[in-house]
């Protein structure tokens, strides 16, 4: 296992241009899954290129376990990049495929046909040695070219959006697989990813990267529940927000004064922010307010409310049932829970939302 830190790294492809990747400061735990998460152009994949030696900083380091790599050639390194578009020899047949870094490497063919075969039933793809890639579909071309990646049993394995030409369905396949894979190897991964979800579901801790630049870097929880400002909570979309002042433990708004115990901020102009599905329609007490239904949506496992309360918009997510208690101009009270508000500073919110 390997533990990979990025220090001060810095890309620069045209000095007119602000930089690709811009002082990024990472340390990507041993032995654990993490993803480069961001919008397109935020510097994700030029950074995995970086850590392959397919691209060279412009300044700073990478090293793994304390020791830098940058004077040391990409097949040298350790790591292993899977790519987007599988790049599996067409002529080639799969077990030749698989095996072709080890035949590379000069190890014995009848080694070689052992491996092969341990890493085809670990991507759950036996007996398929001798097809070729056009009589693969996408997902199984992807289990193939992950196989072809782990049998030299690198130190660091890369993912560069390794689900975006895969349908829903063989996404979850794919996630469950490179899941259970990574927990059982150990092996220390980095996968790039713009989708929210993916990187949630798979990742132990996820680096969120706007224009370059690190924003973010935490377990997925924390973006849902403690996001760093106004922007990252946005790219994960569906709060709420509400600005105020907050003050021992309590944020003052246009629609009320809210107790707040979870803060990023110590005082001052804020902004309340709560997710759709922590408010409660119809319940009372401390930290309740009264609003007007504007409209509703039955969406089978939820029902999804937008509420006015007095100039303020918010939408709620509750129980499917609800529908039937609540219709379009209905008078209802609003309760936000104190736990699963968090307020984040107002010089925050006018950050770019990552666009």
């Amino acid at each position: 296992m390997t533990q990979v830190t990025l220090s001060a790294l810095t890309k620069i492809f045209d000095e007119k241009s602000p930089p690709a990747v811009d002082h990024l400061d990472l340390e990507i735990e041993s032995g654990k899954l993490t993803a480069l998460l961001g919008p397109s152009g935020c510097g994700k994949t030029t950074t995995m290129k970086m850590i392959a030696g397919l691209l060279r900083p412009t300044s700073g380091d990478i090293s793994f376990d304390g020791e830098s790599i940058l004077s040391i050639p990409p097949e040298d390194r350790g790591a292993v990049m899977v790519f987007q578009n599988y790049l599996l020899f067409p002529y080639m047949t799969i077990a030749e495929n698989i095996g072709f870094g080890l035949k590379m490497r000069k190890v014995d063919r009848k080694e070689i046909t052992s491996r092969v075969k341990d890493m085809l039933d670990l991507v759950q793809l036996p007996g398929f040695e001798d097809r070729k890639p056009r009589q693969l579909s996408g997902g199984q071309q992807q289990r193939i070219a992950l196989a072809r990646a782990l049998i030299v049993e690198p130190n660091v394995l890369l993912l560069d959006e390794p689900l975006s030409n895969l349908d829903a369905h063989l996404r979850d396949e794919m996630r469950e697989l490179i899941r259970r894979i990574q927990t059982e190897m150990g092996i220390t991964t980095v996968f790039v990813t713009h989708d929210q979800e993916e990187a949630v579901v798979l990742a132990d801790r996820i680096a969120l990267l706007f224009d370059g630049r690190l924003q973010q870097f935490d377990v997925p929880d924390a973006f849902f529940d403690r996001p760093g400002s106004v922007a990252i909570a946005k790219f994960f979309g569906g709060t709420n927000f509400i600005p105020g002042r907050y003050e021992n433990g309590s944020i003052t708004t246009g629609i009320g004064r809210f107790r707040a115990p979870h803060s990023a901020v110590g005082g001052g102009d804020a902004v309340l922010s709560i997710r759709p599905e922590a408010i409660d329609l119809g319940a009372r007490g401390r930290n309740s307010v009264n609003g007007v239904v504007q409209s509703h949506v039955y969406v089978g496992r939820y029902a999804r409310f937008r509420v006015a309360i007095g100039e303020v918009d918010i939408e709620a997510i509750t129980d499917p049932g609800q529908v039937k208690e609540f219709n379009d101009g209905d008078e209802v009270t609003v309760k936000f829970d104190p736990n699963k508000i968090w307020v984040i500073g107002a010089s925050q919110s006018d950050q770019q939302d990552g666009g």
